[in-house]
């Protein structure tokens, strides 16, 4: 989603705001206090998936405070939902997050912890060698500005190709559905697509392409954002009691993913079914994980790098995000069990 031209984006951020302020998912006088989450039916969502499925997100908020959900398919969606009060916390990945920023001047939500890192990459299809080899070919990516497109985007920039939102260029990227990109590849429609997980597991199993870029090598440490936890700003403001104890349920969630592997992949798996009414395969989820860091790290250096390659390849218009993450209570939670703070430097 590119953030709207400069003429029009303060009318968009003064709607934006007042949705935001005025439907914020609150405790209301008559039923309670509430609390909505949304999410993605994806890997690097797992802590959502099974922070929901356990009940570990509705036993931190405790009875009494009504705890509920909302299935995503697409940044863009889940921002809106954000802006309109329909959800107060969300899991999104870095990109929608920045937009979302963009488009409320700096109003309308925070980041409050991190989820994921790493889990993406560029798969090719058989004949393709080298990166060399995708020089005037077609490269699939999820949607057009999120954040694998973005990552793609930059891959061709670094080795000098032009790239258009229209699909020309030197490397033409075609933004397509997980489902359209492993007909694509199965087909020979497509070259290869720079895609998350579980879709990039997916395509390695079931299509015959190898992986040929793991995005985690083209960043410093390896690490590198895919899905945070955002909050409403008005949410934040007005129930800090709230965020602060699904905060708790979060980090107790992510804890709980990295010290028990296989029961995290069984819970993972049963939630997708119940969404989705499919599951992964075994050996899809096992490889998955394997290349997904979680974490309750943001990663924010990568955040501030994506922003600026997005503006770069011409999908987002500059926008300063001095502010974007509120991290003190998260900090607060750390620091009672003795553990480091997560540090932030402002881009």
């Amino acid at each position: 989603m590119r953030p709207p031209a400069p003429a029009t984006r303060a009318l968009a951020a003064c709607a934006v705001l007042a949705l935001a302020l005025a439907g914020c998912g609150a405790p209301g006088e008559d039923d309670g206090p509430s609390v909505t989450l949304g999410y993605f039916p994806t890997l690097t969502h797992a802590p959502a998936l099974v922070g929901v499925e356990t009940g570990a997100y509705a036993d931190a908020l405790g009875e009494g405070v009504a705890f509920d959900t909302r299935v995503f398919n697409a940044g863009p969606d889940a921002i809106n939902a954000v802006f309109s009060g329909e959800v107060d916390v969300a899991l999104v990945g870095p990109n929608p997050a920045v937009n979302g920023w963009a488009q409320s001047e700096g109003q309308a939500l925070h980041i409050i912890a991190g989820a994921a890192s790493g889990g993406a990459g560029l798969v090719a299809a058989e004949g393709i060698e080298g990166v060399d080899d995708l020089r005037g070919g077609t490269v699939a990516s999820p949607q057009l500005g999120n954040t694998q497109d973005v990552a793609l985007r930059w891959f061709a920039r670094e080795r000098g190709w032009d790239t258009d939102a229209a699909g020309g260029g030197e490397l033409s990227i075609l933004p397509q559905t997980p489902a359209e990109i492993v007909n694509a590849l199965e087909l020979g429609e497509i070259d290869g697509a720079w895609v998350p997980e579980p879709h990039l597991s997916r395509l390695l199993t079931e299509t015959g392409a190898h992986l040929l870029v793991d995005e985690a090598d083209t960043w410093s440490g390896g690490a590198f954002v895919t899905a945070h936890l955002i909050a409403g700003t008005a949410f934040l403001q007005d129930h800090p009691d709230l965020a602060e104890d699904l905060l708790r349920g979060h980090i107790d969630t992510v804890d709980w993913i990295n010290g028990h592997p296989e029961q995290v992949r069984a819970a993972v798996d049963d939630h997708l079914e119940a969404i989705t009414g499919s599951r992964l395969s075994p050996e899809v989820t096992e490889a998955a994980f394997g290349r997904i860091d979680f974490t309750v790290d943001p990663v924010a250096p990568s955040l501030y790098t994506g922003a600026e390659r997005a503006e770069a390849v011409g999908l987002l218009d500059p926008v300063d995000l001095t502010g974007i993450y509120a991290l003190d209570t998260l900090n607060a939670i750390l620091a009672e069990d003795g553990r480091d703070p997560v540090s932030v430097l402002e881009g």
